[in-house]
């Protein structure tokens, strides 16, 4: 949970394009970020992969309004609403962005290619149908920026007395990176969001940050079984808290312009 989700990028500056917060180009850029390229396959109208820029425009004379992100896991389904197919192979990549005003949903598949020290990533996004139906357990902004909190100074307590606090080179330069992350936080997200969903987002990160420091520190003073367990009981509930806010964070756009046109 140390990197932005690519869902969460397609989204954000997909719902930016669509409001018209931004030009093609710039939204395209955006999303692709450190990748070599993003193409998409599946596109109604479409027999090959086609680039982001058509794709996005396609998508917008297909009736699409918004685009929502999913970020299931094992045992929660978080932003998808169906059919089987679409949330298995969501499941599988771990993400996925649904689209609002169409029954379409895209799924990314990532590739690395070339050589030894020049790898690049290249990354297809699969567009399937999707069933128009509520999402999963996402919560408001204000639901989200509540549990966060909570969630937050609860895992620092337990984990800290299982001596599993962040140390070492590993966690200082995971802890140097999402600082450089938050000092520049107007990069969070894409324009046209609310200021409230830039902290709910970046609030989601330091949680990340907090549960994928305790994972890769390894049992930490945790010597016990019982101590093991207590630990991963602690972190299970706190990954599964701010994943459902990264959700909630990304999807507001779309949320203010439904609550809008109310």
């Amino acid at each position: 949970m140390l990197s932005e989700p690519r869902s969460g990028r397609l989204a954000a500056w997909g719902n930016a394009l669509l409001a018209g917060f931004v030009s093609p180009d710039d939204a395209v850029l955006q999303i692709v970020g450190d990748d070599a390229v993003h193409r998409v396959e599946g596109l109604p109208g479409e027999s090959a992969p086609v680039g982001l820029t058509l794709a996005l425009g396609r998508l917008r004379t297909l009736g699409v309004s918004g685009l929502r992100v999913a970020l299931p896991a094992p045992g929660h389904p978080l932003g998808l609403s169906g059919p089987p197919e679409f949330n298995a192979a969501a499941m599988d990549a771990e993400e996925a962005v649904i689209c609002h005003g169409a029954a379409l949903g895209l799924v990314p598949e990532v590739y690395e290619a070339g050589p030894d020290g020049d790898v690049h990533v290249e990354v297809v996004w699969h567009c399937l149908a999707v069933r128009e139906a509520p999402p999963a357990d996402v919560p408001s902004l204000g639901e989200a920026e509540r549990e966060l909190a909570e969630a937050l100074r609860e895992a620092t307590e337990m984990l800290s007395r299982l001596d599993v606090a962040g140390s070492g080179p590993v966690a200082e330069a995971a802890i140097d990176a999402y600082r450089a992350r938050a000092e520049r936080g107007r990069e969070l997200l894409a324009p046209g969001y609310p200021p409230r969903a830039v902290r709910v987002l970046e609030l989601a990160q330091r949680v990340g940050l907090l549960v994928s420091l305790a994972y890769e520190n390894g049992h930490g003073g945790a010597v016990s079984s019982a101590e093991m367990g207590a630990r991963a009981e602690a972190l299970r509930p706190v990954e599964r808290v701010a994943r459902r806010a990264l959700v909630a964070a990304y999807n507001s756009a779309v949320e203010e312009r439904e609550r809008g046109a109310r």
